[in-house]
């Protein structure tokens, strides 16, 4: 972290700046790709867009961003990709909405990778199989005092 023993003068921010959100650079991409208005340089819409979309994704702060895809299978690429052309649809139709003056709603959003909770689906299922291939045994009623 930034605890070594180098003293940082956190007034520069150029001494910081090799931490970032890996979502940062593909949401700006992805606005750019759906947004003519950021396309011709509307840089108070494409800032707004851009913290409501990276509010609807999950932290993920990272030195480089070979750190992160090193470990992502290809079915975690495209479901990321698919994360973030989601939020930054929504993102700009309610900026979009407030502009005019509109009070919309987000849709909500799940934050989290099927990666990273795969196992607890599978645990639960194989439990449930099991439960009903397993044979029952036999219970023993207790008397009833009185």
């Amino acid at each position: 972290m930034l605890t070594n023993s180098r003293n940082y003068n956190l007034v520069n921010y150029d001494e910081i700046d090799f931490i970032h959100n890996y979502y940062e650079r593909l949401v700006l991409e992805e606005i750019f790709e759906q947004s003519t208005r950021a396309q011709e340089g509307d840089r108070d819409f494409l800032a707004d867009v851009a913290c409501v979309a990276l509010n609807r994704m999950p932290p993920r702060y990272i030195r480089h961003d070979v750190d992160m895809t090193f470990f992502m299978s290809p079915q975690d690429m495209h479901e990321i990709h698919n994360k973030v052309v989601n939020a930054v649809t929504d993102a700009i139709n309610y900026v979009e909405s407030r502009e005019r003056g509109e009070d919309p709603k987000l849709p909500s959003v799940d934050v989290s990778l099927s990666g990273t909770r795969a196992s607890k689906p599978a645990k639960v299922a194989a439990k449930a199989s099991t439960e009903e291939t397993a044979p029952k045994k036999a219970s023993k009623s207790k008397p009833v005092k009185k």
